[in-house]
């Protein structure tokens, strides 16, 4: 990538992955500039961004926040144009000023704009695994029919397309292991986690994420998708595509080959690196993250995950192997259960059954269109929501 000035889209600027995707092109400013920037409703962290890097345009997908984004802008004597509402997302996505789109809005609410810049032929760095769990077929094809290049952010599937063959090829590999970190209730019963607290399941012990993320982590149905999201990825079935709990988060995934070779991908625990990685691939940059001390590290630990503790991950198993539109109907009951969880209106073990419940609901069938998954996806909401409120699942 050497050369001309790449132009970035990041949609989803006020994240975690926003944050470390502006903390890296900020060490390149040869490299790199920001084209496009979108946050949801955080009009004033936005302008901040928009006034640090001067984007060509910023989106605020809350309508409502149009008129003081427009007006921060102006005030800032930004020439960078206001946008708002979802379709401004696919807009900046497909534009053609825009070399690179990081897809990093949380939920289904990023859909749209990443098949948008698959269609469109960008460079795709993949941090919304929604985006792969309710349309991995349909974004796939996007990817292929556009001539896009996908790279996947979070840190395991980034790890597993650096241990697979340059080439493309899948000869030879035998298995994927994905490694979790197992969350701050790692070892755990299930009886155990009936009273914990929004906050203590937002405790990572490794990582800094968002509330939702980090309650997928804690419930393990973040490694669920993620086993979605690599079927549709790396193309291997899913009994081919395992799962083990390492704590130290220090190996992020293994490529395991048919003679006996594990490749392993490892580094400290920052989002920086995949990010760098996606950035600049097939070369590699300076992301700031601190070099790997192995001496200090002392040990790797692996065990298998509790599924009797952390039903979800097998939730997430069950999804795959019904296809069709259980993925869809999975992520969508998972994003209402733990909204619901971080408000109080649901306990921990909670989240499990009212996602079984929405599965036992609604049984899968074929998924040919966007609009026929975006219709599931309302539907096992509205499902989910009305068990909430009347007092969960059970």
């Amino acid at each position: 990538m050497a050369g001309p000035l790449k132009t970035i889209a990041l949609l989803g600027a006020t994240g975690s992955i926003g944050g470390s995707t502006l903390d890296v092109v900020a060490r390149h400013p040869g490299r790199f500039r920001i084209g496009a920037l979108s946050a949801h409703s955080r009009v004033d962290e936005l302008l901040a961004l928009c006034a640090r890097f001067r984007p060509d345009s910023a989106v605020i997908t809350d309508p409502d926040g149009y008129a003081a984004l427009r007006d921060g802008l102006r005030a800032l004597g930004l020439p960078t144009r206001a946008l708002a509402g979802p379709a401004a997302l696919d807009e900046i996505a497909a534009d053609p000023a825009n070399d690179i789109v990081v897809a990093a809005i949380v939920g289904a609410a990023g859909v749209a704009s990443t098949l948008a810049a698959a269609r469109a032929g960008k460079r795709l760095l993949l941090a919304n695994k929604e985006s792969v769990v309710l349309a991995g077929d349909l974004l796939m094809q996007a990817v292929a029919a556009g001539g896009a290049t996908l790279l996947p952010v979070d840190s395991e599937h980034n790890a597993i397309f650096q241990c697979l063959p340059a080439d493309g090829g899948r000869g030879g590999v035998r298995r994927l292991l994905l490694t979790a970190s197992g969350g701050p209730f790692r070892g755990r019963r299930r009886d155990s986690l009936a009273a914990v607290t929004p906050d203590q399941a937002c405790a990572h012990p490794n990582w800094v994420m968002g509330r939702k993320i980090s309650v997928d982590s804690a419930t393990l149905m973040n490694k669920g998708l993620e086993v979605i999201e690599a079927r549709h990825l790396f193309g291997l079935p899913a009994d081919r595509i395992e799962v083990v709990v390492h704590p130290q988060s220090v190996i992020h995934s293994l490529v395991d080959y048919v003679d006996g070779s594990v490749l392993a991908q490892l580094g400290n625990p920052d989002m920086r690196t995949a990010i760098a990685y996606g950035l600049s691939w097939p070369e590699r940059i300076d992301s700031g993250v601190a070099p790997l001390d192995l001496a200090a590290l002392a040990r790797f630990d692996f065990e298998a995950p509790d599924l009797a503790a952390f039903p979800c991950l097998a939730l997430a198993f069950r999804a795959l192997e019904a296809g069709g539109t259980a993925p869809a109907v999975l992520n969508a009951a998972n994003e209402i259960a733990v909204s619901a969880f971080l408000q109080g209106e649901l306990g921990f073990l909670g989240i499990p059954d009212l996602i079984q419940a929405c599965l036992d609901a609604m049984p899968a069938s074929p998924a040919g269109s966007l609009d026929d998954l975006m219709a599931t996806d309302a539907e096992a909401r509205r499902l989910a929501r009305g068990l909430v409120a009347r007092g969960g699942a059970r």
